[in-house]
C-alpha cells in the first residue's frame, strides 16, 4: 500500500511516498475505506513536525480528511449503516494513503451531486465554518460579516455559508487574485485587501461607519479587525494560520461591548455530541440544494505530489481546498479495456 509514513518529526517536504506500507487493521467499530481523494490541511504541516496538538505514536501516516468508498473486504460493524461500495467522506489519521481504517461514526454519506475531490475537504472545514457562524456567533439575516483569509479552505466556506444564511459578506485577503476568487466562487458582496494599510477604513466605509457585526478569523487578525467591528460585534477565533497566537487589548473588548469567541469543532465529539448531527443535517441539506458548493484549488495533486501540495499551502499559493487525487474511479474499468 502507498502511504506517507512519518517515522520522526520532520518537515513534510522531507517525506517520501512509500509503496510497502502495511494495510490498515480495522478495530471493532471501524470500517476500511478505499481513498479516492484526500484534503490538504495546514495542520498536516504542523503535525509532521510535532507542532500540532495531536501527536500520534510513530510510525503514523499523515493526512486527516478524505473521500472514498467502503472497501469490498471491509468488516461492517453491528449497527453500521454502510455497506461495501458506499461513497463516503470523513476524517481519521492516515488519509495520505490508498486505504484507511476509520470509525464508522466518523464518516458520512457523500452527497450524490458531489465528486470525491469535492468531498475530500468537507468533514472538518464546513462544520467548523457553519457552527462558528450559526452556533457561536448566532448569525442573523442582514448581519454584515468580515471573513479574513477568505480565499482559503475554511474562509471560502464561511463566505458561502454567510451568503446562504442571508448575511452581507466582506471578504478580506492579501492579493487581488484571491479577492477575485472570493467573488467568483464565494459570492462575496465586497472585498478588501488587508495588505493595504487603510483596509479597516474601507470596511467602515462599506458599513456606513457602523463596522461589521461578525468577524470570522482563521489566520490571526482579530486585533486588526477590532478596529472595524460594530458595537456588540462578535469576533470568531478559528485558527492561527499566520503562525502567531495573538494577544488582545481587552480594553477594546470593554469599550465596544464586543464578544470574542472560539470554535474548536473537534471538541464537540466529547463535549456536545448531539450538536454534530444537527449541524450535518443542515449542511447536507444546503449541499443537496446547491446553495453551497465545495471550492477546490485549480491544481489537483496526485498522491506522488502530495507534499508539494502542502508546500504550496504553506507558501499561501493555494485557494479554496487543496486536494490530493489518490485514485481514479474508472481505473479498474480502463485496465480491463
Amino acid at each position: 500500500m502507498r502511504a506517507y509514513v512519518v517515522e520522526e518529526w520532520t518537515h513534510p517536504s522531507r517525506l517520501t511516498l512509500v509503496h510497502n506500507a502495511p494495510e490498515p487493521a480495522p478495530g471493532p467499530e471501524e470500517v476500511v475505506v478505499d481513498i479516492f481523494s484526500a484534503a490538504l490541511n495546514f495542520f498536516d504541516i504542523l503535525q509532521a513536525q510535532g507542532k500540532y496538538q495531536v501527536k500520534p505514536p510513530f510510525p503514523f501516516t499523515l493526512g486527516a480528511e478524505f473521500a472514498g468508498k467502503i472497501a469490498s473486504n471491509s468488516p461492517i460493524p453491528k449497527s453500521c449503516p454502510f455497506k461495501p461500495g458506499d461513497r463516503v467522506f470523513g476524517s481519521a489519521q492516515g488519509a495520505f494513503a490508498d486505504k484507511i481504517a476509520v470509525k464508522w461514526k466518523a464518516i458520512m454519506p457523500l452527497p450524490d451531486n458531489l465528486n470525491f475531490d469535492q468531498g475530500a475537504g468537507l468533514f472538518i472545514t464546513w462544520p467548523t465554518s457553519y457552527e462558528a457562524l450559526v452556533g457561536r456567533a448566532e448569525l442573523k439575516p442582514g448581519d454584515t460579516v468580515l471573513v479574513n483569509a477568505a480565499a482559503g479552505g475554511v474562509g471560502i466556506a464561511a463566505v458561502q455559508l454567510a451568503k446562504a444564511l442571508g448575511a452581507k459578506v466582506i471578504a478580506a485577503a492579501g492579493s487581488q487574485s484571491k479577492l477575485d476568487i472570493c467573488k467568483e466562487y464565494g459570492g462575496a458582496d465586497y472585498t478588501v485587501d488587508y495588505t493595504n494599510s487603510e483596509w479597516q477604513n474601507e470596511v467602515l466605509k462599506i458599513t456606513g461607519g457602523k463596522g461589521v457585526d461578525v468577524v470570522y478569523d482563521p489566520v490571526g487578525r482579530i486585533q486588526d479587525s477590532l478596529k472595524c467591528i460594530a458595537f456588540k460585534g462578535r469576533a470568531l477565533v478559528i485558527g492561527f494560520a499566520a503562525g502567531r497566537i495573538e494577544t488582545l487589548p481587552l480594553n477594546l473588548v470593554l469599550l465596544k461591548n464586543i464578544s470574542i469567541m472560539g470554535l474548536h469543532w473537534g471538541l464537540y465529539t466529547y463535549k456536545e455530541p448531539t450538536r454534530i448531527a444537527v449541524v450535518w443535517k443542515e449542511l447536507l441539506d444546503l449541499f443537496s440544494s446547491g446553495r453551497i458548493k465545495p471550492v477546490t484549488y485549480s491544481t489537483v495533486y496526485p498522491l506522488e505530489s502530495a507534499m508539494s501540495g502542502l508546500g504550496a499551502l504553506e507558501r499561501r499559493e493555494t485557494w479554496g481546498k487543496a486536494v490530493v487525487h489518490v485514485r481514479d474511479e474508472d481505473r479498474k474499468v480502463l485496465a480491463m479495456l
